[in-house]
């Protein structure tokens, strides 16, 4: 089953750079194509860790998902590589020459979409 980037409106303004421009066009919207992924590999990366989230306050939880992209390399490199692995030519072309800017956007929005999803991950 192939997915369909969603469009995603309203992102562009004017005098936005080009790397903004690639953040909303592209990160965007391959990173919510990719939502339900991301959360589920979020709740797995929990339980091989043993970690009982349902137990932590509200601030935990956003302080513990906050912590897991600030520290997990290899953590962070799945969630880039699940992002990354829909670029065009052309897209990777772009983000070969701006590549650590992009990861951490990349990682930014990753990790505020989890935290904004808590609910799912429950």
């Amino acid at each position: 089953m192939t997915k369909e980037r969603p469009v995603i409106s309203g992102l562009i303004n004017e005098g936005t750079s080009e790397i903004e421009l690639f953040q909303n066009k592209t990160l965007r919207t391959i990173i919510k194509m990719q939502h339900v992924l991301l959360i589920d590999s979020f709740k797995h990366y929990l339980q091989k860790r043993k970690i009982d989230f349902v137990v932590l306050s509200e601030q935990k939880k956003r302080s513990r998902i906050s912590s897991v992209f600030k520290t997990d390399n290899n953590y962070k490199n799945i969630n880039l590589g699940f992002i990354i692995g829909h670029f065009s030519k052309d897209e990777f072309d772009f983000y070969t020459i701006n590549s650590s800017e992009i990861n951490r956007r990349i990682l930014q929005i990753i990790a505020q979409r989890i935290r904004d999803s808590i609910t799912e991950i429950l």
